[in-house]
């Protein structure tokens, strides 16, 4: 299936590992330019040269939770040229419980989870809708509809990217500009490996075993019963973000193999 993404010009914010670093993968080997973006200059030019050989990419270090990196990145973006695609990725969890979290904590939060997309879709989205062509999909989780005890201010957070990814496509009525949120479930990346860790250390149990039995015992309702990969989520953005989809606008796609026990 050709997605039509050839030449198109890509930014994945969070992409020096997990789902952005598989995301930022599956763009290039279908053709697009990619923005690889991090915190660190160090992270962002290893994953450059490690893609590099699979298409055109670009690094631009910026932290995404600060108004004044999120200026500079849109600047260094615009100089590349248009973007076609805004993935915002770039997001924090930890595992807490509720009465230890601090409103600085809670801050940080919506600096990193929300306010990124925020600002970078509000730089990035009537630019789009002039040229009548363009795609922001923002990487929520089915924690955003599936509140999780360990993770309150994380799930709220991802509440808020779910509504704001509606409430942008209905800006874009009658556009070729869509803007939807990717719900993935349970998925083996670095930042879940370390979740699974603190999570099984919460419980007193031992992580061998918790991670073979998770499923089982702490996420019984999944349908697939076991871990998503990176390349599943990542592909499902990559089809988001094509002109095949341009049919799917406001939606909240699951990749959370059946966990939330919902007909809609």
């Amino acid at each position: 299936m050709d997605l039509k993404l050839s030449g198109k010009l890509v930014l994945v914010t969070g992409s020096t590992s997990g789902i952005g670093k598989g995301a930022a993968k599956s763009f290039l080997q279908e053709g697009a330019r990619v923005i690889i973006n991090g915190r660190t200059e160090a992270g962002v030019n290893a994953v450059v040269e490690e893609l590099s050989s699979i298409g055109t990419v670009y690094g631009i270090t910026a932290d995404v939770s600060k108004a004044e990196d999120c200026e500079y990145l849109v600047k260094k973006v615009n100089k590349i040229g248009d973007l076609d695609v805004l993935v915002n990725n770039t997001g924090i969890f930890e595992v807490k419980p509720f009465l230890e979290v601090t409103d600085e904590e809670w801050l940080n939060y919506y600096q990193v989870n929300v306010l990124s997309a925020v600002r970078l879709s509000r730089a990035f989205l009537q630019e789009m809708m002039e040229r009548n062509f363009g795609r922001i999909i923002n990487l929520a989780s089915e924690a955003g509809i599936k509140p999780y005890p360990e993770l309150v201010p994380y799930g709220v957070s991802k509440t808020s990217l779910i509504t704001l990814s509606r409430g942008l496509a209905e800006i874009t009525k009658g556009t070729g500009v869509t803007v939807n949120s990717i719900l993935p479930g349970p998925t083996w990346t670095e930042g879940f490996a370390q979740f699974i860790t603190d999570l099984a250390n919460e419980k007193g149990q031992d992580l061998d075993t918790f991670i073979k039995e998770y499923f089982k015992n702490d996420q019984p309702t999944s349908l697939i019963q076991r871990y998503a990969t990176v390349e599943e989520v990542a592909d499902t953005i990559v089809f988001l973000a094509s002109e095949n989809a341009s049919a799917i606008n406001g939606v909240a796609q699951r990749v959370e193999g059946g966990i939330i026990q919902s007909i809609l």
